[in-house]
C-alpha cells in the first residue's frame, strides 16, 4: 500500500481544495459522471490524509539489532 509522507499532509489539503473546486465545476456543466468520479477520489484523499495523520502520530517501532544464526551441528 502506498504511504504518505506526514511532511506532504498539506499538499493533500490542497489538492482537496482543487478536487472541490473541479466538483463544482463539473456539477455546474451537469457532468455527473465526473461528479461521482470526483467525490470518490475525494473520499479516497481524505482516507489517505486521515492515514497519514494517524500514522505521524504513531510512534516508531523498535525492532532491535539483529543476531547472527548459530550454526547446528548435525551429529
Amino acid at each position: 500500500m502506498f504511504q504518505v509522507s506526514p511532511k506532504m499532509i498539506s499538499r493533500l489539503y490542497d489538492l482537496e481544495a482543487e478536487l472541490i473546486a473541479r466538483r463544482a465545476h463539473a456539477q455546474a456543466e451537469g457532468w455527473a459522471g465526473e461528479i461521482e468520479g470526483l467525490d470518490l477520489t475525494l473520499q479516497l484523499l481524505r482516507a489517505k490524509r486521515e492515514d497519514t495523520q494517524r500514522i505521524a502520530h504513531r510512534p516508531p517501532t523498535e525492532l532491535g539489532i539483529p543476531e547472527p544464526r548459530r550454526q547446528m551441528r548435525l551429529q
